[in-house]
């Protein structure tokens, strides 16, 4: 992972901890970038960073690729749904302040909602891009 991207994984981080409608939804210990075995549901997850250079011809930048997964284990989609949506809420082009970088933007793809039949978990799939100098 580049060091931009620890940068803009960090600054999500705790953008998310600090919402308090968040909290209200889902318990800031069970907001991690690794699936904890023990971990209350709902959850959110913030998956690995996929990043490349996005350099211009005047300005060095990288594109970061990532998601976040919101688990819930409450019957049907609308809980994973409804967090889900505050995440996007948070996060679409937000103006996230990064230590040593500038944020150029920060954008929701899409998100996709399935039902993890091992688990029995909903869970909530979504994809961002950032772009960093």
């Amino acid at each position: 992972m580049s060091l931009a991207a620890q940068a803009v994984q960090q600054a999500i981080f705790e953008l998310l901890l600090a919402d308090p409608d968040l909290a209200a939804m889902v318990d800031p210990a069970a907001i991690a970038d690794h699936p904890h075995p023990a971990a209350a549901l709902p959850n959110v997850l913030i998956g690995p960073i996929d990043s490349g250079d996005f350099s211009t011809f005047t300005e060095d930048g990288e594109e970061h690729l990532f998601g976040l997964e919101v688990w819930s284990d409450a019957p049907g989609h609308q809980q994973a749904e409804t967090i889900a949506a505050r995440l996007r809420t948070l996060l679409h082009h937000a103006p996230l302040l990064l230590e040593s970088f500038q944020l150029v933007d920060l954008a929701w793809l899409s998100t996709r909602t399935r039902h993890d039949a091992k688990s029995g978990a909903h869970i909530a799939e979504m994809r961002f891009r950032a772009v960093t100098e």
